[in-house]
């Protein structure tokens, strides 16, 4: 879409300005500016001309205007640009990297002044000067200029990136510094297009409430998940990814079984007992995300800090509540023996539901019943696996006689269903493929699916375990059927087949994101946010040899305190003094965001809460 209102800073000869000036519409207002005094022009000729040929033509020309200063130019009504370009920015002369990062700094935070709300920042930059990945050659970081950093600290990102071509500017004349005759080299020059980020800042987890019969609870949603509860993905308005996904995978297997789709009634409590997870990992119980349920009498005073999300269309009756006996009920017993102040968790697997769905009376072999729905995890920080993810779950039942036959039916439908959607972003002639594959699993009852796949680009091929087949559970029996239980990770499947590289950029709360997605088309994502900038933090700190570490928690505890901008933690090395036995342990934290401009600054401020929070929550002492 072409500006409306068109903004140039440090135009040299203005050539530039006036060969632009020939492309626009009479829609378009265009104002080029340059830092020199109009007589510094004077003595050049080829600038006289252009200056004549803008204001023929309408343009508005501005002398001695300071791009670090904007505000200080323009008046709050003549602000609101959609588009400013600055080519070829420079200091002069010999100026190292560090004055042109300050340039660009002051530059972009200048921009946040004038920009509308959708504009564009248009800056393009020599070959290697920006630091990003599209630079060929690229600099080291620390040698560019880097651009997507200094673009941060105005609250931008990068996203586009594509050759500057002079030849696409008719009578463009690159001149150097203050219009020096010296111009810059242009070849492999890269015009950078940066848009508003959303704001990074603190996010306090909100407060839900519930309805158990005749009486109102709440709870706070775990600082991990802030952002992450009733989203409502899966709904039949909603055009999120990952209900397109599971609609296509249930629309295919269809085609082969008589289908029978189950809601989710209550998608956060889990029904039934502990027991029955249990059977199915033993670690699912250590990963579970618990809450504590407050008596609600609509006063919130006591909840400071959140906002209240309203629960009250999700109806349980209290023995359906997850209610774990050996953690014991804290609090006192109301008249409905709902115990306030007691610790449940949320749904970690669909699974839960599994004895609820075979034993209910209506149930019919040979039918595949289907449940989605979100769930949540603790889990170790890395790029795919993910706190809080959306699971499907098949239930197929079937005499013990016909169980190989059934098994293995839909074991053939859901590796050609997966398969075809994983080839349907592949490029039209390439030689990449993506597979599916079942693996057995040494307890001789499982399968692993896994898929390999090249939707990420032709040298980044993914291979990942997206779900699980289970054909027998011991808690679980029925005197003549068996079962077959398939889970998928409907958030990793929805990656593998869009190329979505990031699973935090399915949780984004940018619009952008789902006007990237057509509807009933699946084609290869195109992210907005492009080669964000990563900052590295090592921390190390003593352990209380009474207290332990769970290193799973350290690594919760990053999630929660960055807002998940912690990308991977490494373990470096673990030290043992010599005279106290005293052990310490050293880990290195990236910090990186997907969709949000994140500075130096931010990210030091959570490094110096992280240290304060693992003190205070894994009783460890920071050196």
């Amino acid at each position: 879409m072409a500006p409306r209102r068109l903004l140039l800073v440090g135009e040299g000869n203005f050539s530039f300005a006036a060969a632009v000036s020939e492309t626009l519409d009479a829609t378009t207002t265009l104002t080029a500016t340059c830092l020199q005094r109009e007589a510094d022009l004077g003595r050049d000729p080829a600038a006289q001309e252009n200056l004549r040929r803008l204001r023929e033509r309408g343009a508005t020309v501005r002398f001695g205007v300071d791009c670090t200063r904007l505000a200080d130019a323009f008046a709050p009504r003549d602000r609101a640009f959609d588009r400013i370009c600055f080519n070829f920015p420079h200091c002069g002369r010999k100026a190292g990297v560090s004055r042109n990062r300050e340039l660009l700094a002051r530059f972009f935070q200048s921009c946040a002044d004038v920009l509308a709300e959708e504009g564009e920042i248009h800056m393009a930059l020599c070959r290697g000067q920006g630091g990003t990945p599209a630079d060929n050659p690229r600099r080291e970081w620390h040698n560019s200029w880097q651009v997507v950093a200094m673009a941060a600290l105005g609250g931008f990102i990068l996203s586009d990136v594509y050759p500057f071509n002079c030849e696409a500017v008719p009578g463009y004349k690159c001149t150097g510094y203050r219009s020096q005759d010296k111009s810059f080299h242009v070849d492999g020059a890269l015009n950078h297009v940066f848009t508003w980020s959303l704001p990074f800042e603190g996010s306090q987890p909100r407060v839900f409430r519930i309805k158990l019969d005749d009486q109102s609870f709440s709870f706070r949603e775990p600082k991990a998940l802030v952002g992450k509860l009733n989203r409502g993905f899966l709904e039949a308005s909603s055009c999120h990814p990952i209900k397109t996904i599971n609609e296509k995978l249930i629309a295919e297997l269809s085609k082969a079984f008589p289908l029978k789709r189950l809601k989710c009634s209550f998608p956060f409590l889990p029904l039934g007992e502990t027991n029955v997870l249990t059977s199915w990992n033993c670690d699912i119980q250590s990963a579970a995300f618990w809450i504590n349920l407050l008596e609600d009498n609509s006063n919130f005073e006591s909840l400071a800090g959140g906002t209240t999300q309203d629960m009250e269309d999700f109806l349980v009756s209290p023995s359906e509540l997850c209610l774990p006996k050996s953690l014991g009920r804290e609090g006192k017993e109301d008249r409905d023996g709902i115990f306030s102040g007691a610790k449940i968790w949320l749904r970690p697997s669909l699974l839960v539901h599994v004895q609820a769905v075979i034993q209910a009376p209506d149930f019919l072999p040979g039918s595949l019943y289907i449940l989605s729905g979100p769930v949540f995890r603790k889990c170790f920080i890395s790029p795919f696996t993910m706190p809080a993810f959306h699971e499907t779950l098949f239930i197929l039942g079937c005499n013990q006689n016909m169980k190989d036959g059934c098994l293995q039916s839909l074991l053939d439908h859901l590796k050609g269903t997966l398969d075809s959607l994983l080839t349907q972003t592949l490029l039209e002639g390439s030689q990449l493929s993506s597979s599916v594959d079942f693996v057995f699993q040494p307890n001789r009852r499982d399968y692993m699916i896994n898929v390999k796949s090249h939707n990420f680009g032709p040298d980044c091929a993914k291979d990942l375990n997206i779900g699980s087949i289970t054909t027998s559970v011991p808690s679980i029996t029925h005197e003549d059927q068996c079962f077959v239980f398939v889970s998928i990770n409907l958030d990793l499947l929805a990656m593998l087949v869009w190329g979505i590289s990031d699973w935090r950029m399915l949780w984004t709360f940018d619009n952008r994101f789902l006007k990237k997605f057509v509807p009933g088309k699946i084609e290869p994502f195109k992210s907005y946010a492009l080669y964000p900038p990563s900052y590295v933090h090592d921390i190390s700190f003593w352990l209380d040899e009474k207290k332990g570490f769970n290193e799973l928690e350290f690594h919760n505890v990053a999630r929660a305190v960055s807002q998940d901008t912690v990308t991977s933690i490494q373990f470096l090395s673990r030290f043992q003094h010599a005279e106290t036995e005293q052990v310490s342990l050293c880990y290195r934290l990236t910090y990186q965001t997907c969709d949000k401009a994140l500075t130096q600054q931010q990210v030091a401020t959570v490094q110096s809460q992280f240290r304060k929070e693992i003190q205070q929550r894994l009783h460890v002492t920071p050196r």
